[in-house]
């Protein structure tokens, strides 16, 4: 099934969402990567607030290549989602609506989205110069210091991801290969 949702997101619309669903995203989402998790983990243990609101939120775990002449990013694709599985649970136990990267989530992930009514999409591997066209603007938030590491907020219309694991926990990952099998 094909969506068109904006973000961020709420836990009633995550919960509409099925693994396998074609969706395009539209508002605000956040980039963060591997040394932006570890500093907002640390925060979150010093009782300090986050760089962005967190309730229903949407990460994209990327780091962006240099911003061509006239466009606001450079290439912007998905980096290895699982990189961020330590973190990720306390973030959505804090209200994150859904995580955006790529590849398999580990099962305390998994449970986390449950648990939060979540989502996690993937984005194309391989696709990051197309996808950075439906990039309209990218401001650093955040850790400017880590450089295509700080966190961005990030304007997008019609950025598509596939649904991998919904609210419910069914698996695009475990699914796909059932039925291709078939």
């Amino acid at each position: 099934m094909e969506q068109h949702i904006n973000a961020p997101i709420s836990r009633e619309e995550a919960g509409r969402l099925h693994a396998g669903d074609y969706v395009y995203l539209t508002g605000t989402i956040y980039t963060a990567r591997d040394a932006a998790h570890k500093r907002m983990q640390e925060a979150i243990e010093r009782g300090e607030s986050l760089p962005f609101p967190i309730e229903g939120t949407m990460i994209y775990y990327m780091g962006p290549s240099p911003a061509r002449e006239g466009r606001p990013i450079g290439s912007a694709g998905p980096t290895t989602a699982s990189r961020m599985d330590r973190y990720a649970p306390a973030l959505m136990d804090l209200g994150l609506g859904a995580m955006i990267g790529k590849g398999k989530r580990s099962q305390s992930v998994i449970d986390g989205v449950v648990r939060n009514g979540c989502v996690y999409f993937a984005a194309v591997g391989g696709a990051g110069a197309l996808l950075s066209k439906c990039i309209t603007s990218s401001q650093v938030v955040a850790y400017e210091d880590l450089g295509p590491e700080a966190i961005r907020r990030l304007e997008v219309k019609n950025f598509p991801v596939i649904v991998v694991i919904d609210s419910e926990g069914n698996n695009l990952y475990e699914t796909a290969i059932i039925q291709y099998q078939k």
